[in-house]
């Protein structure tokens, strides 16, 4: 008979700092989705769980997913979103099966759990307590026990921008079915550091992280060890389980697998711990990175907005460095999307080609940086209506369908302003494509992003600059009050010790 697997996924970064609630319906257009829709949707994209479905087709098995739910990082999970999409993955589960394959994300920080992704596994554990399970993970996944102790197999992302999550799904996925088939006895071991590295810092294509990553890669390649994930972690969580963390999957029944796996996991850590100060970003004012843009002649110029990015839990309407672009007397610029319903329902309304004087963004508050929400002013044309909807052709999530809501472009003369009614990070060029907009003729391109940016808008860059914008995605760590963090943990204690 086909062996039967269950196939979810459930994802979710949180940023505890985030004004933004997550609610069941931030999960997907109306909430999750389900059964057949999933796999129609999703089953040919670069997601770890289209791998996960790959995989199951290729080995003939039969297979349900009754959930695949994905919001962009915001605010705590509610009780009741978590709840709901726990219990249909266990609901599936209940109903038997041969093998889990649960494509996560490795930080989702809930109203009543710091650890959701910890407490699906045991509960999936408790549930089928020899149930073979497969895990794929974020880069930015913050580990702990609860994870470890109830996957079977637990891989991460060797990428950031993460163009690799279906490979992701593929590596767990494929060590599953050689477990299902006696060939290997897989064991996974874990260990961190107490760094709490910068987004902008421990990207795996550059070092300090580069060659710890590409080490890892190695021996999985190799054969010396079944997988082996370097993470490193996501700082905008005030939660208990911060740090930089390694995963070693070893084979048992493989002599000396155990040992060889644990040296290498532990001269990973090693040699992220001796780099730690590598690790940390430094910056310069937003004036002075704007200043320096202009005098750059050739474009495109990407002006990269790091404090507000939605893919980190920002709010997506904060108008800080946009203010300096206007400030300075940036020319032939494209900047957005900036989130904010309330302006594109006054250029909807305006219709195409109305000239309108408009407030743009400022509408959230954020109460844990004490910043007050901001609108900006702007004078304009209406050059542009669409449904803010368009299918990714780039190398990140290639093939997944992104819903911006319903989009419109405020003209201003030296800018071109696009403003959605939804938080989407702009990781591919249909973001201004499928409004008109031709991102590769512009001199200044002003985004919201941190690295994943580089997926689509790095080949078409003569320059990139690093904008050090208002919001609580700001790379500056001091800005935010940790109260319930780890200690020690550098840079905060920098005499910590690893662990």
């Amino acid at each position: 008979m086909a062996r039967k697997f269950v196939i979810a996924s459930m994802l979710h970064e949180t940023n505890t700092f985030s004004p933004l609630p997550t609610p069941i319906g931030a999960f997907g257009p109306g909430g999750p989705l389900r059964g057949e829709q999933a796999i129609a949707e999703l089953a040919d994209t670069n997601y770890g769980i289209g791998g996960f479905i790959g995989l199951a087709r290729e080995a003939g098995a039969e297979f349900v997913v009754p959930l695949a739910a994905n919001a962009n990082p915001s605010g705590l999970v509610t009780r009741e979103a978590y709840e709901e999409m726990a219990g249909a993955i266990l609901d599936a589960v209940r109903r038997g099966c041969d093998a889990v394959m649960l494509d996560l994300h490795g930080a989702m920080v809930c109203e009543h759990l710091d650890d959701g992704e910890g407490e699906l596994l045991a509960r999936v554990r408790a549930l089928a307590p020899g149930l073979p399970i497969a895990v794929a993970l974020d880069f930015h996944a913050q580990m702990t026990q609860q994870m470890v102790d109830n996957a079977t197999v637990i891989t991460g992302y060797r990428t950031y921008p993460h163009v690799d999550m279906r490979l992701t799904g593929e590596r767990a996925g494929r060590t599953l079915l050689r477990a299902l088939a006696g060939e290997v006895r897989p064991r996974t071991l874990w260990g961190r550091r107490p760094i709490l590295s910068s987004t902008l810092s421990h990207t795996p294509s550059r070092n300090p992280m580069k060659d710890i990553m590409d080490r890892a890669i190695a021996a999985e390649a190799a054969g010396a060890v079944l997988n082996a994930s370097v993470f490193g972690g996501f700082p905008q969580a005030d939660i208990p389980h911060l740090g930089l963390s390694a995963v070693v999957v070893v084979d048992l029944a493989k002599a000396e697998g155990e040992k060889q796996g644990i040296a290498l996991r532990d001269s990973l850590l090693d040699q992220a711990w001796d780099r730690r100060e590598d690790f940390m970003y430094r910056g310069e004012p937003l004036a002075d990175s704007i200043a320096r843009a202009r005098q750059m002649t050739e474009g495109p110029v990407i002006l990269v907005d790091h404090g507000d990015n939605t893919a980190s839990g920002g709010t997506q309407d904060v108008m800080s460095v946009l203010e300096e672009v206007v400030k300075q007397q940036l020319d032939d610029v494209v900047a957005g999307p900036f989130c904010d319903p309330q302006a594109v329902a006054r250029m909807i309304e305006a219709g195409i080609g109305a000239n309108v004087s408009i407030e743009v963004g400022g509408r959230v508050d954020m109460p844990a940086l004490n910043l007050k929400g901001k609108p900006m002013r702007l004078d304009g044309k209406v050059r542009a209506i669409t449904d803010g909807e368009f299918t990714v052709t780039g190398p990140m999530a290639t093939g997944a369908r992104i819903r911006m809501g319903r989009t419109a472009v405020l003209d201003t003369g030296r800018v071109q302003v696009v403003v959605s009614e939804g938080r989407s990070e702009p990781f591919d060029l249909g973001v201004f494509t499928h409004c008109g907009i031709d991102p590769r003729r512009k001199r200044y391109v002003l985004i919201k992003s941190r690295q994943h940016f580089r997926a689509g808008f790095e080949p078409i860059a003569r320059q990139i600059v690093e904008c050090q914008g208002l919001g609580v995605t700001a790379s500056d760590i001091a800005l935010f009050d940790y109260k319930r963090r780890p200690t020690p943990l550098y840079p905060f204690e920098k005499d910590a010790q690893p662990c």
